[in-house]
């Protein structure tokens, strides 16, 4: 023990004595600790907002899409034959006896025009099952359209909030008209907040009726999906297989054929999405700790310069009785303790990152101790493993030749 606090006393001192180059030395380090941290904060926090969202829609939502999930290995999606109507919907609420609910929903992009001012927004083209499925409420003075209202294809609106900000910022949507596509639109309401969802605004919306979106604005029959929820969420499986048997007879396949359409459960998107979110969190420690490894390199560069400006202080050394082991020890740790400084003062300064993005913006970064960690370690892993061969190069050292160094 006294061996080892004797070298690294002789290591701080060295470091202190060149302060400017320590700190430039140590900078890197302390960008690449950050950066991995902050990285891995946002994709975590992204991806628990995300399925915080999800989840927030119940565990019973089962979602059908057109086209098969896999067609020779290659997925399909909306753009192919196979399509979605009206037809499936009813069908579904007339004969499927474990679903509580289910809606069409069509989907349309569009600018808007308010009340002088104009906004590109999504229109949501659903039925009145759709406020259940995704609890969807109305803020108080508003309405949420009828039945009657989807059956008679009514050009009436739900805005979202952050859609009647835009449109109308000094006074109250509620009874005014907007126009889509050139087509007025009564307001009835305005929807309850939902706020972000992940990088998503859930208030950038409009809700409309189904049948209104689908003939005015988009044209055709098809719809983009059905929304449906089980009775409960121990029916859920049961309910996907009930759904799957009712829309094969629905289009009308033979019992070779593929389905031509996805069943998907809240189960199976969280675990879709989770798989993902994953996948991208990764991605981004792992781009930022290229920049560690850069931080590294930093070191055995400027280690290198240094055992060579020190060559005659490691000759006197050597001939007064110091080891190359000894040697070696004080190099390896001048590395470590640069590394480990480094890395504390990277992980504080990702810390204050983090509290400024969760306070002054609509990120969610969610740091964790293993992360941390995880960083701090692999930032003296680094220092030992890019100062080991400076250290080295100066243990070798034959002293003779060291002491004529100029």
């Amino acid at each position: 023990m006294h061996f080892f606090m004797k070298i690294l006393k002789v290591a701080l001192r060295s470091i202190l004595r060149n302060r400017m180059r320590s700190i430039l030395t140590a900078l890197g380090i302390i960008i690449g600790v950050s950066a991995v941290i902050i990285m891995v904060a946002i994709g975590r926090g992204s991806s628990q907002r995300i399925l915080e969202n999800i989840n927030s829609l119940g565990t019973n939502l089962i979602t059908i899409s057109p086209g098969a999930a896999k067609s020779s290995g290659v997925s399909q999606g909306s753009g192919t034959i196979n399509k979605l109507t009206f037809r499936d919907v009813e069908k579904l609420r007339k004969e499927a006896t474990l679903i509580s609910s289910a809606s069409p929903v069509v989907i349309v992009s569009a600018q808007v025009i308010g009340d002088g001012t104009n906004w590109f927004t999504t229109i949501q083209g659903v039925s009145t099952d759709y406020f259940t499925i995704r609890k969807w409420e109305v803020e108080s003075g508003g309405e949420l359209f009828t039945n009657r209202d989807v059956i008679a294809n009514k050009k009436v609106a739900l805005l979202g909030k952050t859609v009647a900000d835009n449109l109308f910022p000094y006074s109250s949507a509620v009874g005014k008209q907007i126009r889509i596509r050139n087509i007025p639109f009564k307001v009835l309401g305005i929807l309850k907040s939902k706020g972000q969802g992940g990088m998503m605004d859930q208030d950038d919306i409009i809700l409309a009726p189904a049948t209104t979106v689908l003939y005015r604005l988009k044209g055709g029959e098809f719809i983009d999906m059905i929304n449906v929820s089980a009775v409960s969420e121990d029916k859920v499986t049961d309910a996907q297989q009930e759904i799957e048997l009712l829309m094969r007879e629905s289009h009308r396949l033979g019992s070779t054929e593929d389905n031509d359409f996805t069943i998907r459960t809240q189960a199976e998107m969280l675990e879709t999405i989770s798989s993902v979110t994953g996948v991208v969190t990764l991605l981004l420690a792992s781009i930022a700790g290229v920049s560690l490894v850069v931080g590294g390199i930093g070191i055995m560069n400027i280690m290198l310069v240094s055992v060579t400006e020190r060559t005659r202080e490691i000759g006197i050394r050597m001939s007064v009785g110091a080891r190359g082991r000894d040697i070696l020890m004080q190099f390896l740790i001048e590395a470590a303790v640069l590394s480990v400084v480094a890395g504390i003062i990277g992980i504080l300064f990702s810390i204050v990152v983090v509290v400024l993005l969760n306070y002054f913006t609509d990120f969610r970064a969610s740091m964790s101790i293993d992360i941390v960690l995880i960083a701090f370690l692999f930032s003296g892993v680094i220092g030992m493993f890019f100062g080991y061969y400076p250290a080295r190069k100066a243990a070798i050292m034959n002293p003779i030749d060291a002491l004529r160094y100029e």
